[in-house]
């Protein structure tokens, strides 16, 4: 398995520069003279872009291998970086960061499909996934810290160019260890074709689209969250704060993922639950209780990482374990249009209302409308039943 071992640690360098920037851009486009409602705009235009790259690695990646994609998003990715290191105006910025997020949009795909080719088995299988959320965490509780401590260090140029060189050397790395055309082999993708068609007539039930704001709301959140707290943080001068405020979060993230023994209840009890954990945390946070911002960031985190999993587990369950490609590419497109919602709707409403207060509804409105539903989807499946395409 000596090539999952290089696959993680792509991924980690990736994620770690991906988060390593959360705390950045902010400060990085106030220094340019950005507006609020530019920023929105600015965090927004990433999620809109990695969307279509998403669509279109699905397919190459299954055609054409993991490994041409993997070297791409990365080298591609450090140049995007490099070449923001030299940004003057605000409209430059968002050009690179739409190019960053279409580039990037190639590593998951092409990583995924190659960790589930390295065996047939399921259970090995969990087990490559496993790894990689483990990295995806591992690199959000380090990374935020250390790129505000290299800005507040370096400055914004030199840490751009850090993260840029630490990212194409490590696609030159990929070129020589990651050989032939890896990530889908024959024997596979006849595997699934059989797979797909068979399903196609048994066994999977259509999951009402009702339940895709579950994700949608919950990245229009995450969206608010991660255009308002650099501001609140202090924007420039607060760029330290942000980064352990980011890491704060992750952490309590990680708590709660370690927490195996929570797998064992329903995934709608868990989601359910993560959701209200969630609304109470921004409620807390927009309504200026006694309770210190770091205090509720974890707590935050602890609600993301009961969720995201349990969100995953009752895609599964209510669409009957079949054509889950499907069903996590829908799940995909809606948390790339909530990611992108929620920035601009925060940038547009900052001067009037805190964001904080547009989050809370936004997800106590989801513990309404997604009870009916789930109960509706039990009831039918008792009943041997399918449920209708559209809620």
């Amino acid at each position: 398995m000596k090539i999952a071992f290089w696959l993680y640690f792509f991924m980690f360098i990736a994620f770690f520069d991906l988060h390593a920037q959360y705390p950045i851009l902010t400060p990085f486009a106030l220094s340019l003279g950005a507006a609020p409602t530019f920023i929105g705009w600015m965090m927004g235009i990433y999620s809109i872009t990695h969307l279509p790259g998403n669509l279109l690695a699905g397919r190459g990646v299954d055609k054409h291998g993991s490994r041409r994609y993997l070297i791409f998003s990365l080298i591609s990715a450090g140049i995007v970086l490099l070449l923001q290191a030299h940004v003057t105006a605000p409209w430059q910025l968002l050009m690179l960061r739409s190019m960053s997020g279409f580039v990037l949009a190639f590593l998951a795909p092409a990583c995924l499909a190659l960790l589930a080719s390295l065996s047939q088995d399921p259970i090995k299988q969990g087990k490559l996934m496993a790894g990689h959320g483990v990295m995806h965490t591992l690199a959000s509780v380090v990374s935020p810290a250390a790129g505000a401590f290299l800005v507040a260090q370096a400055g914004f140029a030199s840490t751009f160019q850090s993260l840029g060189w630490l990212l194409i050397g490590t696609g030159i790395i990929a070129v020589f260890l990651v050989k032939g055309n890896q990530g889908s082999t024959p024997a596979v993708s006849r595997h699934l074709t059989k797979g797909y068609d068979e399903i196609q007539t048994t066994g999977f039930r259509v999951i009402p689209l009702r339940f895709y704001l579950l994700p949608l709301a919950v990245a229009c959140s995450q969206g608010i969250l991660f255009f308002e707290l650099p501001l609140q943080a202090g924007g420039i001068s607060g760029i330290l704060n942000t980064g352990l405020y980011f890491s704060l979060l992750s952490l309590g993230a990680l708590v709660t993922l370690c927490m195996l023994f929570l797998h064992r209840y329903s995934p709608y009890v868990r989601a359910t639950t993560g959701v209200l954990g969630m609304a109470l945390a921004f409620y807390s946070m927009a309504a200026n209780w006694n309770i210190p911002l770091a205090v509720s960031l974890v707590f935050l985190g602890m609600a993301k990482g009961v969720l995201f999993p349990a969100m995953a587990s009752l895609f599964i369950e209510l669409s009957g374990g079949k054509r889950l490609g499907t069903v996590f590419s829908l799940q995909s497109i809606a948390m790339s249009l909530g990611a992108f919602l929620g920035p601009v709707l925060a940038g547009q409403i900052r001067h009037t209302l805190s964001p904080y207060f547009l989050a809370f509804p936004l997800l106590m409105l989801l513990l309404v409308t997604v009870p009916p539903m789930r109960k509706r989807a039990k009831a039918e499946r008792t009943a041997g039943q399918t449920p209708p395409a559209v809620g």
